[in-house]
């Protein structure tokens, strides 16, 4: 029931209300929950409006001796002759008020329930420009005499993907916190705005989406429909789920513009580089919808640096050593494929060159081998040639012609950490370098003003642990710092944020906690969120995360539905 009065404003010598925070007391009985909304009467006529941030219940009792003595000195079983005096307290926070009024709330000023349209007004999602819906609110569930307010959940575009704010971080534990669900829910929603846009109007803002497939087949089918298969009862699921679509503005369909690429591997043999069939595969390419890629000498050795991404290069030699290869030094001027590089690589190991080249050791070289050999001998896709008429293609290549609109998804997931590191390093250099004008004026290069980059377990690109000197540290770093003014975004997931470096966490814009577990809600990164709403965070469920953006009032505890793309499980 609207503005029904469930209570007065507290303020007691001890516990005074102020301009940030006010206590009210209320029913012990009455169900509320952390993030409901309450309008409390102020002066001027005006209305304050506070999100809750806990709830506590006290007695007269003055001590727990007092409750123990009273129960007949400990008999579970006795009735108390006298029932306590009690009551539940609760503590908000001030997040608005009609007339900016922003005095302490006065003592024993009525506290009322409020409606959808108070809501909205209070947390400032009345009136949002460039609205991208980011989930629904849930709102008084189990609250007597007033229904549960349900409400859709818009943020302003461009505080996400620029060029007011950009990036998004999203953190939680494996399996439970659905972190690739949640950002796949936003990157579509993402879409499905951008689609409606008037395709002829070429100034414009314009997105495309780059994907990394790192679990399974998780992001392989994301142009097919979900048949919830693996829902106790599918068809329930589906009209549920469709509905939720439907209410919240989007449309009830998979991705669309996606295009796929697979690692390059021959079937039926120990080197098959993707989760896919060879059958699926092939179909894939026949429809044109997907592409092998691999790595050519000629064009990508100027991404050695990426192989060693995660070795501490503290004496700069293997750097010193790139540097040589690259200056075409020694026999390196006449290498024109992988092989003939290793036997160069390997002709600097021998302990005969050693006196001729005194800036570089042999032991460093013998090093750079061990590493540089693993990962190229251990893997077809590093190769003499492209043969385009058969599918095949360079991952710097496909994404230098990204259109707007489009999802690429680049499939890692079955390949080593090493090459995993390498092939994100050379995505994310190629989207940077496209978006810096590097490839302007060629032919069919017609890039869109942003493009979305996606990819879980950022740990192993940027964590606190990752060594300074790594080249896809410095290029995420640059990205997070950067990417806003020159349209590349990272939409980035991990399981724990604390071990993420700061610059990363520092410079993205909108943060969503998924449920994580109490260890982590302790570190330092959390201090700023109410210890209540830390709490909530270990027992979050599936489908709910707590978001924080600049243009909310508060934190907001929000749903959002299941995938409308097909799910491998």
């Amino acid at each position: 029931m609207a503005n029904t009065i469930i209570g007065r404003v507290l303020a007691t010598e001890k516990n005074p209300t102020t301009i940030d925070n006010f206590t009210f007391w209320t029913d012990p009985e009455l169900i509320l929950n952390p993030f409901d909304i309450v309008k409390v009467q102020h002066v001027n006529n005006s209305f304050s409006y506070g999100v809750i941030e806990d709830i506590a219940h006290i007695t007269d009792a003055a001590s727990f001796l007092t409750n123990f003595i009273s129960s007949d000195f400990g008999d579970v079983n006795a009735e108390e002759n006298t029932l306590r005096v009690g009551m539940n307290y609760v503590t908000a926070k001030v997040v608005c008020n009609t007339e900016n009024i922003y005095i302490p709330l006065q003592s024993n000023a009525k506290v009322m329930l409020a409606t959808a349209e108070e809501i909205n007004y209070a947390l400032g999602l009345n009136d949002i420009r460039n609205p991208l819906v980011c989930g629904y609110l849930e709102m008084y569930e189990g609250t007597k005499g007033c229904e549960k307010v349900t409400l859709p959940v818009n943020l302003n575009s461009k505080f996400i993907i620029g060029p007011e704010g950009a990036h998004l971080n999203i953190s939680g534990i494996s399996g439970l916190a659905s972190k690739t669900s949640y950002a796949m829910f936003l990157l579509k929603a993402i879409q499905d705005s951008y689609m409606k846009k008037d395709p002829q109007n070429e100034d414009e803002d314009s997105v495309a989406f780059v994907l990394f497939n790192v679990k399974g087949k998780d992001l392989l089918a994301i142009d097919q429909l979900n048949d919830f298969s693996d829902e106790r009862n599918p068809e329930q699921a589906r009209k549920d789920t469709f509905a939720k679509y439907e209410k919240l503005g989007l449309a009830a369909e998979p991705f669309k513009n996606v295009q796929y690429y697979y690692p390059y591997s021959i079937p039926k043999t120990r080197h098959w580089n993707t989760y896919m069939t060879p059958e699926e595969v092939e179909d894939n390419i026949k429809k044109k919808k997907a592409k092998k890629y691999k790595y050519i000498y000629k064009y990508d050795k100027e991404n050695l640096d990426l192989m060693f991404a995660n070795i501490d290069d503290s004496t700069q030699t293997m750097e010193s050593i790139i540097s040589y290869i690259m200056s075409g030094q020694g026999k390196f001027n006449q290498v024109s494929d992988w092989q003939e590089f290793l036997e160069a690589v390997k002709e600097k190991c021998s302990t005969e060159t050693s006196g001729k080249d005194k800036e570089i050791p042999v032991a460093s070289w013998r090093k750079f081998y061990r590493i540089i050999n693993k990962s190229i001998t251990d893997n077809k896709i590093f190769a003499r040639d492209i043969r385009e008429d058969e599918g095949e293609t360079r991952i710097g290549d496909a994404l230098k012609y990204i259109k707007k609109n489009e999802v690429h998804v680049i499939d890692i997931a079955k390949l080593s950490e090493d090459k995993q590191a390498y092939v994100f390093g050379d995505a994310i250099r190629t989207i940077y370098d496209l978006q810096l004008g590097q490839y302007a004026g060629e032919e069919g290069v017609n890039p869109p003003s942003r493009v979305v980059i996606f990819i879980d377990e950022l740990n192993k690109y940027a964590s606190k642990e990752t060594p300074k000197n790594s080249p896809i540290l410095r290029q995420v770093l640059d990205v997070a710092e950067r990417g806003r003014s020159l349209g590349v975004v990272l939409f980035a997931a991990e399981q724990f944020r604390s071990a993420i470096h700061d610059r990363v966490t520092g410079n993205c814009s909108t943060h969503a906690y998924g449920r994580t577990n109490s260890i982590e809600v302790t570190k330092s990164d959390y201090k700023s969120i109410p210890s209540v709403y830390k709490t909530m965070m270990t027992r979050l469920k599936q489908g709910e995360y707590i978001i924080q953006n600049p243009i909310f009032r508060s934190l907001l505890n929000i749903k959002f539905p299941k995938p409308i793309y097909k799910q491998f499980k």
